[in-house]
């Protein structure tokens, strides 16, 4: 009996040893990271060095690339195969036999320690035991219904962004990435050629695939990107509709395994490189095909997952990282997803048309006790532009409230860009309608824009801006601006009816503008000084 019970002992643990795993290799530094940080034009584009410096966020090791020789000699090992890396991590994603992946800690002295996706194989992991585990779940669910109703009027007034489309701030100027499972059809849909046709897509890159074919894959990633940036005239208008972007697809949707989470850190690692100033997310991480990579409650705690822990560098970087809470509100489990636990991560949460919260929302807190999310957009019957027919449909999901919002905080960082990332979330946060009463799946509840916009200016400026008008209007060949206040350091723009600037004054020398060679029409007029605007409706004659 004590044989027959050694070998079954002998059996499993070979069996254990044989098997095949995901494992994160952490590495012990970055030797030639002195000589990155005194070049930092060689690892970051001046973009992103100059939202650094006006942030007053300096350079460190987390932004200098993995060593090329500690990368070369893992990837040349044949006993293992390497997937992905992150230099904010300074660790590299492999698949081996336990064993062997055990053995390197040995074999190469260059490694720090090795964290495998299976927790119960770390020697210092968290404990299995006791463990809240989700159950599988399509984190893509979504309703469509054909619905042609006009302009996506109330997910963005709910939100009160209108007010700041008309007071000028549009994402213009603001970099926004989209991290996602795929575009098809934004390269061809007419509610994307505005986009196309003015160069507001600057680029974006498949790593799925490996490769640059970013309009390929699953259609949410077009779904998504509709609601900030799709546009049917008289029939659709997206959030930031003059924000520019780059498209990143990250997800392999025909399974669930924690390569994704590498996969999203490079991609994020990559916006950050070029200067993106937000990312939307919608997605988020709970469960995987190997139920032992699953994430529990314990882990939903910003510091234990590898996504988590990557967006929380991402945020210390400067940029604004928007995530969708998750769908799971209606299920046992129904807590967030990872990154959203992370603290310096906006997680939006979705409602109705009608401002009540939307049943499969997901909850917080996290369980450290933080609460999330942090804000709600409207994602139950939320417009959208529909990747097949390129018509106006709705669509649920939190993966549609994530956009929403991070559209308009696009168009509000617009408004105020000396502000940090997170003076900008705290704004928005605090002028949410439970900001004194929050609770698990309504967070800190809905932002009103236009009241966190006016805590920002100063009486005085209100007064100055207040007083501008413009006669004749309507006229044909000249306008006046109201003479009453001092028009130094002023600039004014002309757009037409779609948003195309027609004509430019950078600094005003008289208060009169000859408008002569614009056709009849309907015009905007935006008048600016500094981080101050002002639109008003100009009919040419």
């Amino acid at each position: 009996m004590k044989k027959i019970l050694f070998l079954f002992v002998l059996t499993c643990s070979f069996q254990l040893y044989s098997q095949t795993e995901d494992a994160w290799i952490f590495l012990n530094d970055k030797p030639n990271s002195a000589a990155f940080l005194s070049n930092p034009i060689s690892i970051l584009s001046q973009r992103s060095l100059d939202r650094r410096t006006k942030q007053n966020i300096p350079l460190d090791v987390k932004d200098v690339p993995i060593d090329i020789s500690y990368y070369s000699q893992l990837k040349e090992d044949t006993n293992i195969t390497v997937l992905a890396k992150s230099k904010w991590l300074n660790a590299i994603h492999i698949q081996g036999e336990v064993g062997y992946i055990n053995d390197l800690l040995s074999t190469y002295s260059f490694i720090n320690h090795i964290e495998f996706a299976n927790k119960s194989l770390n020697t210092s992991g968290k404990s299995k035991s006791n463990r809240i585990v989700p159950t599988h779940h399509n984190k893509f669910k979504e309703t469509l219904t054909d619905f042609n109703y006009g302009v996506a009027d109330n997910q963005i007034k709910m939100l009160n962004a209108d007010y700041l489309h008309r007071e000028g701030f549009t994402g213009d100027g603001v970099q926004i990435a989209i991290i996602d499972a795929g575009f098809p059809n934004v390269n061809t849909l007419l509610a994307f050629q505005r986009v196309r046709d003015n160069n507001q897509i600057l680029g974006g890159y498949n790593f799925a695939d490996r490769n640059t074919d970013i309009y390929t894959r699953s259609s949410h990633g077009t779904h998504v990107l509709s609601t900030i940036s799709g546009y049917l005239e008289n029939e659709f208008v997206g959030t930031a509709p003059n924000a520019k972007f780059y498209l990143f697809v990250s997800e392999i949707t025909e399974s669930e395994t924690v390569l994704e989470e590498t996969l999203w850190v490079e991609a994020a690692e990559r916006a950050d490189s070029l200067g993106v100033d937000v990312i939307n997310t919608s997605l988020g991480y709970t469960t995987y095909d190997n139920p032992s990579h699953s994430h529990a409650y314990s882990d939903m705690d910003g510091e234990t997952t590898f996504i988590s822990r990557g967006a929380e560098i991402g945020a210390s970087r400067g940029m604004i990282l928007v995530n969708a809470i998750g769908n799971s509100g209606n299920n046992s489990w129904k807590y967030m997803g990872a990154p959203s636990d992370a603290s310096s991560v906006f997680s939006v949460g979705a409602v109705n048309a009608e401002r009540n919260i939307a049943s499969f929302s997901s909850f917080g807190p996290t369980s450290d006790n933080r609460i999330k999310p942090d804000v709600l957009a409207q994602g139950q019957n939320t417009s959208i532009i529909n990747f097949s027919s390129g018509n106006t449909s709705t669509s649920n999901g939190t993966s549609f409230s994530s956009p929403v919002m991070a559209g308009v905080v696009a168009c509000f960082w617009q408004a105020f860009p000396n502000k940090t990332n997170l003076e900008i979330m705290n704004l928005i946060r605090d002028s949410s309608d439970k900001i004194n009463n929050p609770t698990d799946q309504y967070g800190y509840g809905i932002p009103d824009f236009e009241a966190a916009y006016n805590s920002v200016l100063s009486v005085t400026h209100f007064d100055d801006f207040s007083k501008i008008k413009i006669f004749p209007n309507p006229t044909k060949d000249f306008f006046t601006i109201s003479n009453n206040i001092s028009l130094d350091n002023f600039s004014v723009q002309v757009f037409n009816i779609i948003g195309k600037k027609v004509l430019e004054q950078s600094k005003l020398t008289s208060n009169k503008m000859d408008i002569s060679a614009l056709q009849k029409g309907i015009y905007l007029l935006k008048i600016q000084k500094g981080n101050q605007q002002k639109t008003l409706k100009l009919i040419k004659q």
